[in-house]
């Protein structure tokens, strides 16, 4: 593809997969013409190609670009409605939503009763269990990168790091883990060909994955009811209270959305924190000079460079006028974190990499609202612990090469980053 030497709001088409493939600068670049010069767009929904199921022709969807439209969606949810589809542009068929339509896209009162009982389940000794194997995880991969790494960053930390978290804590073994990942990786692809081969049809394809990572859920929830154990998955399917247990499609769909959203912010959020650090080595001094100073603003500030989940859907349901648009009921807004992560009306110079930057009123878990991420405390956590450990014990790394972006509209991910210790 050329390179885009100026950019104009007609020229901007975010519902084009071309789009999605263009180099971060430039992508950066669009956003700031569309919130100088039209801050809420519109846009016909994309083509998936390639796959024989059908989704319901939809009238497109508006792309709201400032920070301030975004956190205004996100603190009314009895207008901008997830249960229509969140994580979708287009609605999905009957035959997806069995699979995704968990927390992320309900809305109350079954929301607020699923995060309640998840929320429940995140008790102080299970909080501390985790935490626990954050520290004892990081040893674990760094160990293993440092005797036998592929020389690949993200099979080696960023990848491996959060989803090993994540099967531990909800008590999958480790003969999964490999399943586990090949399956969430099919479901974050959006059809990316190094992920899914070429005549393979994207959406069976993440169908099948839907239905393979909920089978092990199934299979574990149902154990866990008479052979309980420390783990999450036990605390979801032995609450006291009968009303408030997952069932076992909740539970599933709980599952396939941690390895998944959960598991990828991490991983995204990590594989970009290496390539600012090694594009930015004062900022990367200074976390040398004082990662316990910096840590907390430093973890924030990955976040929000990397944006790993790149936008969220809400569909109305009701006519709202929304700075000065008017919007109608059923109409499809897509809230683009990436873009609210570098309004210029929010963060100071919001194209420098600050480790420091305070304050930083990010998107990168969503913005404030019931539908702000559950697992916000856990990444930071691991975020600031694997840096911290990495930079300890080899304060030399740095990412080698250009990386292998996602080709996705949705998740800001990198498939591959070469790096040397």
């Amino acid at each position: 593809m050329e390179p885009i030497e100026t950019w104009t709001a007609d020229s901007i088409d975010l519902s084009d997969l071309d789009f999605w493939r263009r180099p971060w600068d430039e992508r950066h670049a669009a956003f700031a013409t569309l919130r100088r010069e039209r801050p809420i767009s519109h846009y016909d929904e994309p083509v998936i190609e390639d796959t024989t199921v059908e989704f319901p022709v939809g009238k497109g969807f508006y792309a709201l670009t400032k920070h301030r439209d975004v956190q205004t969606v996100s603190r009314h949810p009895e207008v901008f409605l997830s249960g229509p589809g969140a994580v979708s542009t287009m609605d999905l068929p009957s035959e997806m939503v069995e699979y995704f339509s968990g927390m992320i896209s309900t809305d109350d009162p079954k929301h607020a009763r699923l995060r309640r009982i998840v929320s429940n389940a995140f008790n102080p000794r299970n909080v501390r269990a985790v935490e626990d194997s954050i520290e004892r995880k990081a040893d674990e991969i760094i160990d293993r990168a440092s005797s036998n790494g592929s020389g690949d960053f993200i099979s080696d930390v960023a990848a491996a790091f959060p989803l090993e978290i994540i099967c531990d804590m909800m008590g999958v073994p480790p003969s999964e883990y490999a399943t586990v990942l090949r399956h969430s990786n099919v479901i974050l692809s959006f059809g990316d060909s190094d992920i899914i081969p070429e005549g393979h049809d994207p959406i069976l394809e993440l169908l099948e994955s839907g239905a393979a990572l909920t089978g092990i859920m199934e299979e574990l929830g149902k154990y866990r009811i008479d052979h309980p154990i420390d783990d999450i998955t036990s605390a979801l399917v032995n609450a006291e209270i009968e009303t408030e247990k997952l069932t076992q499609q909740e539970l599933a769909s709980f599952f396939v959305l941690l390895v998944t959203a959960g598991n990828e912010t991490t991983r995204t959020a990590i594989a970009h924190g290496l390539i600012a650090l090694t594009e930015h080595p004062s900022q990367k001094a200074r976390l040398l000079a004082d990662y316990d100073g910096l840590a907390r603003t430093a973890t924030d500030e990955i976040v929000r460079w990397a944006s790993p989940v790149m936008w969220m859907r809400r569909t109305l349901a009701e006519d709202y006028t929304l700075s000065g648009v008017d919007l109608a009921k059923g109409d499809k807004v897509l809230m683009y974190y990436v873009s609210a992560n570098r309004d210029e009306d929010v963060f100071e110079s919001p194209d420098i990499f600050d480790v420091g930057r305070s304050p930083n009123d990010h998107y990168g878990f969503g913005a404030p609202g019931p539908h702000f991420c559950l697992g916000a405390h856990l990444a930071r956590r691991e975020i600031t612990v694997i840096f911290r450990e990495l930079l300890k014990r080899h304060p030399d790394i740095q990412s080698a090469g250009p990386p292998s972006q996602l080709q996705s509209s949705f998740i800001n991910g990198i498939k591959y980053l070469k790096y040397n210790l």
